[in-house]
């Protein structure tokens, strides 16, 4: 399909979007949801299929935009790609939101931005020229800005509104710059002229530092990270799920589209600092991860994590290609784009399983959760699946797309400079420790909330959800098992956006016997997801038959060890404090300050003691804090002035008059 089509239903998103207004509550749910889901299917359907065929890059230009220059849009691998991921989630989001959506206490402040929302991650991905690209960002941006804002009447919303408000202007504003300095003097503004001109080797630079803090900040890449654990717990659950599990991919497009395909020659030395950037988000990301108490939040920090394993590949795929090794660059831009897909999967779902949980029991906070495995079962069940997938546990889709990204690790030792040689080690042991942490901490969340004893009222009286949310939690986790057990399929899908964006590509890993994949060489190194199915699932079967069959039939019964303490209470079971206390005493100097307060009544004294943990980031305790300070000081002095006397007022123009008179002079 042509970028007409997309349009068109880019069109009838925004559509919706103002219908909504006329609905009523229910009625208008239902139908802008259905209405967004029938339009999302169908542009997932085209998108896959222009990717599936390999289809020609095709363009549209409409007589809108800039006078001389119009709004160009265009199609190609990469944007079909990014177009089915994003309206893959937009399908499931806008089908959980047909059961999430009917309790929702003012429908009316989602209802017409979810669509437009939609609308504009579509129109960021086929704008081809630098107007038409920053015009659909700044949309999509003030679109998720007023959903994040739904439920204004909580403070702390009202704080996540303007972090997130701040941050996505910053973010826009220094991609204006990027794409200012690739249209150069001439004012090429389009793709096309930009990719017929390569910039100075100090100008290309100096737009790759500003695209990683343009395009970082929206993808939540350290140290501009602050607003995504503000925002994501703030929106609604399944708004929640398209930020986090689609928006950011949004994010990683643009980087990919001016770097890899606008920026020109690439230098051996660019991916250092997206290797470092990306190492870092990884590692911070899951501490601040392990140590919340939210569990919407943490799901948003573990967004940060996973970002940075994407980054981490695709600045791999920089120095590999640089280098001419165009096969690995390959497999470290084909990990890369799979990761994207892995976790708009299993984060989605993740998402979806934390709004029925907040649906059903009214709380977020893990310490007020427990046992909600027996009351929740089938929820308890997809969000196992989704913990095990973002834990990358074989043999789910998040395991395979991080294993490539450690095969391409491997092959950096082949690099003939000595600075990759000696960062990409560093960087793999990085990883290695975000993805045990990754285990650890999501270990921590199934069994606080789901596994135990329930720890407060909310819990005891939880029930299942809708069967509509459950439908789409379970797609979910039946495509985190297929992308697992099949990732040949996927990798050979794959395959013309990165030979369009590398050179090069893959073996066909569909050829292969038994469905395994070999991305060097079967000698080197080959995974099949179906033969670790097939095991883990006879070994289970197994397990079971012989427990249940062949151990001894004599039921013991004796009272479970109480430790003293016969009438436990459920509030004695291990909490989220507890479980992560040990590793926010080995890390917390280190990713974050967590002064630690203890008041410990004196011998006879009747008070309970008070145990308080504080957690600060320390990017926005010294980045964001001081500037901050300088703004609201800036703004109480200026804000002064409204008060002047007219003769005050005459003074300052007439002393601006005299200063502009002296510049025009000196420069002249």
């Amino acid at each position: 399909m042509p970028p007409a089509g997309f349009l068109l239903g880019d069109a009838a998103l925004l559509a919706l979007g103002v219908m909504a207004l006329l609905g009523r509550r229910h009625a208008g749910s239902a139908f802008l949801y259905s209405g967004a889901l029938t339009v999302s299917l169908f542009l997932f359907g085209a998108a896959l299929l222009r990717l599936l065929t390999a289809a020609e890059p095709s363009t549209a230009v409409l007589p809108m935009g800039l006078p001389w220059l119009g709004a160009h849009f265009r199609i190609d691998a990469l944007a079909s790609f990014f177009l089915a991921v994003v309206n893959f989630g937009a399908a499931s989001a806008s089908l959980y939101a047909l059961g999430y959506g009917r309790h929702e206490h003012e429908p009316l402040r989602v209802l017409p931005f979810f669509p437009a929302f939609l609308a504009g991650m579509n129109l960021v991905l086929i704008a081809d020229d630098a107007y038409t690209f920053l015009l659909s960002w700044e949309f999509m941006s003030l679109a998720s800005w007023a959903l994040v804002m739904a439920h204004h009447r909580e403070e702390e919303n009202l704080r996540a509104g303007l972090v997130y408000i701040v941050m996505a202007s910053v973010g826009t504003f220094v991609l204006l710059l990027a794409l200012g300095l690739l249209a150069g003097p001439d004012g090429g503004y389009a793709f096309a002229d930009m990719r017929a001109h390569a910039p100075a080797p100090l100008v290309a630079a100096t737009v790759l530092g500003l695209v990683l803090v343009g395009a970082g900040s929206k993808a939540g890449l350290v140290p501009f990270h602050v607003w995504l654990p503000l925002a994501h717990p703030a929106a609604p659950s399944h708004v929640s799920a398209l930020m986090s599990g689609v928006m950011t991919k949004v994010a990683v497009y643009g980087f990919i589209r001016i770097v890899f395909d606008l920026l020109g020659p690439i230098e051996w030395w660019w991916g250092i600092p997206v290797l470092i950037v990306g190492a870092a988000t990884a590692v911070v990301g899951v501490l601040f991860a392990l140590v919340q108490t939210d569990l919407k939040r943490v799901l948003a920090y573990s967004t940060i994590e996973n970002i940075g394993v994407i980054f981490v590949a695709l600045g791999l795929s920089l120095g590999f290609l640089a280098h001419g090794f165009r096969v690995a660059s390959a497999l470290a831009m084909t990990a890369a784009l799979f990761h994207v897909l892995n976790h708009s999967l299993f984060k989605s779902l993740l998402f979806f399983g934390a709004g029925a949980v907040l649906t059903s029991t009214g709380e977020r906070d893990m310490g007020k959760l427990g046992g909600l495995l027996n009351l929740m079962p089938a929820t308890g069940l997809f969000m196992l699946v989704g913990c095990a997938a973002i834990s990358a546990l074989p043999p789910l889709n998040g395991f395979v797309s991080e294993w490539l990204v450690f095969q391409a690790i491997l092959l950096s030792p082949a690099l003939p400079s000595w600075a990759l040689k000696l960062l990409v080690p560093a960087v793999g042991a990085m990883l290695a420790l975000a993805a045990a942490l990754a285990g650890a901490c999501f270990v921590r969340v199934f069994g606080i909330s789901f596994l135990g004893r329930p720890r407060g009222p909310a819990a005891e009286n939880a029930v299942e959800v809708d069967r509509f949310s459950l439908t789409a939690m379970g797609a979910l986790a039946g495509l985190c098992l297929l992308a697992g057990i099949f990732p040949g399929q996927v990798i050979d899908a794959l395959t013309p956006v990165v030979r369009d964006l590398t050179g090069a590509n893959l073996v066909f890993q569909s050829a292969i016997p038994w469905l395994s994949i070999a991305p060097i060489a079967e000698s080197r190194s080959s995974y099949n997801g179906l033969l670790v199915f097939f095991f883990i699932t006879s070994s289970a079967l197994l397990a079971a038959y012989v427990i249940h069959h062949v151990a001894s039939d004599v039921i013991r019964r004796a009272p479970a060890w109480d430790c003293g303490f016969p009438d436990a209470s459920p509030l004695t079971q291990y909490s989220p404090d507890s479980f992560s206390q040990p590793i926010r005493r080995v890390y917390g100097n280190f990713a974050f300050r967590a002064p630690e307060r203890v008041d410990m009544p004196p011998p006879g004294d009747l008070r309970p003691a008070r145990f308080e943990v504080e957690l600060i980031d320390i990017a926005w305790e010294f980045f964001y804090a001081p500037v901050i300070g300088v703004v609201n000081r800036l703004a109480t002095w200026f804000n002064g002035m409204q008060f002047l006397t007219i003769r005050q007022y005459l003074s300052l123009v007439f002393a601006a008059l005299v200063f502009l008179l002296l510049v025009l002079a000196s420069w002249a």
